[in-house]
Formats: structure tokens, C-alpha cells, sequence
């Protein structure tokens, strides 16, 4: 019997994979010797320049912290056809308010489609402050799990 091997996407099978939209981890870099914060997130993905775009909790009550050219690391995975697949970029989080990336926001927003919404706070959306960002990864890879033929 053959075991399957976890091989590298090529772009276009990322990006197919990624234009779904959904859910993964992005794991916040923290000061010192602390582990990142992770947490989980919907995203949007523009596949004609490669940027994610999360709608995020924000505020003084948020364990998150200040988000403005933050490190991160981003995760998604599943297996839509019994294929396992995965993508992590790597980069920092800009505001999408930032005028030097307001334009091209709005423009990349529009390509994502939607930014699924997904309840997980202990209160009412509704009283939860939220901001976009984005993230243009200087990192990003795909992985496919293939099965070799015998």
C-alpha cells in the first residue's frame, strides 16, 4: 500500500482552495518569551493580488492587543474532496484604513466575495467593535495531500 504524500500547491490550486472563504488561526506575535495569541477568524481572500482580509474583534477589552503592523501567522485548512489541503501565509496586518492601502481595499475587498461572519463572542455582535484588515503575506504556502499512484 502507498501512503499519501503532503505536497506544495501551485498557485492556482491555492487559490481555488483559498476563494472559498471560511474560517482558520491566526496566531498574533507577543513581547518576550510569551507564546503567540491565537485566535480563530473568518477571512476573505483577493486571488488577483494574493491578500487576505479578516474582519477582527478590536477594543481595550480584547486580549488581542494593538493590531497596526502586527507579525502574524495565518492557518486554514479542510479537505473539500477527501483531499487534506492547508495554506499558511505569513506577514504583518495592516488597517484597511491606512490610506496607502484604502484604494486598493476596496477594490480586494470586493474580489473576496464575502468574509463569512462567525459568532464566537460571550456577547451580542452587536456590542462587539470590529476592523478589517489585511494582510499581504510576505510568506505563503499550500499543501496538498496527493496519493502517489502504486
Amino acid at each position: 500500500m502507498v501512503e499519501p504524500d503532503a505536497v506544495h500547491m501551485d498557485d492556482d490550486e491555492r487559490d481555488a482552495f483559498l476563494e472559498r472563504a471560511g474560517t482558520g488561526v491566526i496566531a498574533l506575535a507577543t513581547d518576550d518569551d510569551d507564546p503567540p495569541h491565537g485566535v480563530p477568524v473568518s477571512y476573505g481572500y483577493d486571488p488577483v493580488e494574493a491578500v487576505f482580509y479578516f474582519r477582527l474583534a478590536v477594543g481595550p477589552t480584547r486580549a488581542k492587543g494593538t493590531l497596526d503592523d502586527r507579525p502574524v501567522t495565518f492557518v486554514t485548512y479542510g479537505d473539500p474532496d477527501d483531499r487534506w489541503r492547508s495554506v499558511v501565509a505569513a506577514g504583518r496586518l495592516v488597517s484597511t484604513t491606512d490610506e496607502a492601502v484604502a484604494d486598493d481595499t476596496i477594490a480586494g475587498l470586493e474580489r473576496t466575495g464575502r468574509i463569512p461572519i462567525v459568532d464566537i463572542f460571550g456577547e451580542p455582535t452587536a456590542d462587539v467593535s470590529f476592523a478589517f484588515y489585511r494582510l499581504d503575506p510576505d510568506e505563503l504556502t499550500g499543501r496538498i495531500e496527493r496519493s502517489l499512484e502504486p
